[in-house]
């Protein structure tokens, strides 16, 4: 399921800086975001969900750990029903890193929508894209498809783009423990 290609990659990257640079647990384990050079190259990865990486500063980077933190209450609002106060903080958001959607062309691609305005941080621009985007899945019949991975022992966030919106894991590692765990409670409960 696609919102559209810009929407699409700003909801890829809110989950990418909410999985990177959030506290929480993952695959069965606790998390801690990486430090450092590894963090400044962990957010610039996930700052270009299609490939290759973004230049960004390391004052930047701190920014954008407390904007992740933000972005995680809309994903785990979402995740235990709660629209309305995932909508709260996404009007929170738009309005405190001023989104102000508009067409731009530039680098030799056509017109396209960015979500911020032309005075801001990269991080503010960022947090101001994010938030549109996800205040397009919320404003549509999709808005279930964000979510918090159900596997145990794992809270970090996805967005569902299946064709049939199904998933409920963060990744496939998590849905293949959550499957084997319930394979081997029916082998050793059937001998």
């Amino acid at each position: 399921m696609n919102f559209n290609s810009h929407t699409d990659g700003v909801v890829a990257v809110a989950v990418g800086l909410v999985n990177v640079l959030t506290h929480g647990t993952r695959r069965g384990r606790a998390y801690a975001p990486p430090e450092g050079e590894e963090r400044r190259r962990a957010v610039a990865e996930s700052l270009r969900p299609g490939g290759g990486r973004a230049q960004i500063a390391d004052e930047e980077v701190a920014e954008l750990t407390g904007i992740a933190a933000e972005l995680r209450a809309v994903f785990t609002a979402v995740g235990r029903g709660d629209v309305d106060a995932a909508a709260v903080q996404v009007n929170r958001l738009l309005e405190e890193y001023r989104a102000r959607p508009h067409l731009d062309r530039h680098d030799g691609e056509p017109w396209h929508l960015h979500f911020h305005g032309s005075d801001g941080s990269p991080a503010r621009d960022w947090a101001a894209s994010c938030a549109t985007g996800l205040a397009v899945v919320l404003g549509g019949e999709l808005h279930d498809r964000l979510g918090v991975c159900t596997a145990p022992v794992c809270d970090r966030v996805y967005v569902d783009t299946s064709r049939n919106g199904t998933r409920r894991f963060c990744s496939t590692a998590c849905q293949n423990r959550v499957k084997a765990a319930a394979f081997r409670a029916r082998s050793g409960s059937s001998g």
